[in-house]
């Protein structure tokens, strides 16, 4: 695989020909194939913005936000919706979980900094929702993403299918305190030339802070608010 970088600023990819095949080494003395090859991965793209202003003032706490997309062949093209999709799940998941990770850690600053996650994927127009979802969905993923990033909470997700281009708006909140509202938000993440229609793109995304001037309370500090008790507000 080539690494480049392309003239979209905070933007790197990683791109190999999506029409190799994979090739495996039949003599016990050769090298083993890489994971990214063996997963037929061909493209990471990495996104990063640092919020400097907002509403005219600096945040109090500047977060910087990331994501990284990758790019592969869907695993199981061709089959049907009955198909068992339990072995590439646990052969190409915890993959992705590393690859991913791995990038954001690089681009955020470490484990320390990362404050807040989510997780997305958007599969071609000839593959089924349903792998997008063994991607992303299965603890070959999430505990994978939770354990690397030193999260505790669920991660919050989207996931749609999608021609080749299309911007997905990935939800994020914290990744010990689910119930800090200041941490919720998202990121868009769009790759211009996938997932072509045999591709999915998974996607890890996260933040090293909260929205930028948070002042809207926390679920754990909000009173109890029922129709009852506000009858006089509603019509």
């Amino acid at each position: 695989m080539q690494e480049t970088v392309t003239d979209f600023a905070g933007t790197r990819i990683l791109e190999a020909d999506p029409e190799a095949p994979v090739q495996r080494k039949a003599d016990a003395g050769d090298q083993p194939i890489p994971a990214e090859a063996a997963i037929g991965l061909r493209k990471l793209v990495l996104y990063r913005d640092d919020v400097i202003m907002e509403a005219g003032r600096t945040p109090d706490t500047a977060a910087r936000r990331a994501s990284v997309a990758a790019v592969l062949r869907n695993p199981w093209l061709g089959t049907g919706p009955t198909a068992d999709l339990s072995a590439a799940t646990s052969r190409v998941a915890p993959v992705l979980a590393r690859l991913l990770t791995d990038r954001l850690l690089g681009a955020l600053g470490g484990v320390d900094e990362i404050e807040a996650f989510g997780k997305a994927a958007i599969v071609g127009t000839a593959g089924e929702l349903e792998h997008a979802g063994a991607l992303i969905h299965t603890p070959y993923f999430g505990n994978l993403m939770r354990e690397f990033l030193g999260g505790e909470s669920i991660i919050c997700f989207a996931d749609t299918r999608a021609d080749a281009g299309e911007s997905l708006v990935v939800p994020l909140w914290h990744k010990t305190h689910a119930a800090t509202r200041s941490h919720y938000q998202t990121i868009s993440a769009r790759v211009p030339d996938a997932p072509r229609a045999g591709e999915i793109v998974v996607i890890a995304a996260a933040s090293t802070g909260p929205r930028p001037h948070p002042r809207i309370g926390d679920r754990l500090t909000d009173p109890t608010i029922t129709s009852q008790n506000l009858e006089t507000l509603l019509p």
